[in-house]
């Protein structure tokens, strides 16, 4: 049997939990979420409308700081330090893309303003499994591990193969995973025999940005989860993952035994920015719980 990983639906119970948290707080502020943008790019443009909308869900003060592409390198680590030290702001991010003489500036952030978990403190805070207070890890492994734990999947000994080694998911995916006492394995576009190694996998999770590159020809019958990171336009320009879903849906329909998947819009990406949403009211509670 197929089951339907549904990010939409586990998206809604992390934002709930949220608000539910939220309400044992006592404080005369709302939390508050500043999101940079640099230029004019219009896929930015839906993300930030996604989380303002998010924030709004969860009564989260919500403001995006939209600068031109030519400002300079000094001027927006400026304005980052300025966050930093503002009392009424308890996460900053950076929305991606940006212009190359920008990069890198993600790191000027404050470790505890870091809801992205982008910035290299909370990245080895992942890695090595802090026991921190408050431990901001980056959203969209987040939104993995909330996904496989709410839907009941064991991690405990078994071989998970990413496809996939950035900064944002593959590399802090690792450790997270580590930290459930998986095997993992890590690949990405040098790796030699890839198909040998991903049907070795118990559970496979891919972020290559390839669509419809993960055949039937990737897993074997042991493999019963797959996670589909991919945001990709296929040949009819239709939004669609790294994972050809129709073709591993119907592979699997002839096996016995339970199988798990995420599609593609509507799996990784609302948990994304709901992780986003949790990562700020971490800071939250955090900052008013010490006042």
């Amino acid at each position: 049997m197929v089951n339907l990983i549904d990010g939409k639906e586990l998206s809604k119970r992390l934002l709930d939990e949220c608000k539910e948290s939220l309400k044992n707080v006592n404080s005369n502020r709302k939390p508050k979420l500043v999101v940079i943008t640099v230029g004019d790019d219009d896929a930015s443009k839906v993300y930030v409308r996604n989380k303002h909308r998010a924030c709004e869900n969860c009564n989260i003060d919500f403001e995006n700081l939209k600068y031109d592409s030519n400002i300079s390198r000094d001027e927006i680590i400026l304005e980052i330090s300025k966050l930093n030290v503002d009392d009424t702001v308890d996460g900053v991010m950076v929305q991606f893309p940006i212009p190359d003489h920008l990069k890198g500036i993600e790191q000027h952030i404050i470790a505890s303003k870091d809801v992205d978990g982008f910035t290299m403190y909370n990245m080895g805070n992942t890695l090595y499994n802090s026991k921190e207070a408050i431990k901001l890890e980056a959203c969209t492994p987040h939104g993995i591990m909330y996904m496989l734990e709410k839907s009941n999947i064991n991690l405990e000994g078994k071989h998970v193969v990413i496809l996939g080694r950035s900064n944002i998911v593959g590399k802090p995916l690792i450790g997270l995973l580590l930290s459930k006492n998986a095997t993992v394995t890590s690949c990405n576009s040098y790796t030699n025999n890839l198909q040998e190694i991903t049907k070795t996998a118990d559970i496979l999770i891919s972020a290559i940005g390839k669509a419809k590159y993960i055949t039937k020809d990737f897993i074997s019958e042991k493999t019963n989860v797959i996670i589909d990171v991919g945001m990709n336009r296929d040949d009819e320009k239709k939004l669609c993952g790294d994972v050809d879903f129709n073709e591993i849906v119907d592979y699997w329909n002839t096996l016995e035994g339970s199988k798990f998947i995420t599609p593609v819009p509507g799996g990784v990406g609302p948990m994304t920015v709901a992780s986003l949403v949790n990562n700020v009211v971490k800071t939250y509670i955090e900052k008013e719980k010490n006042k």
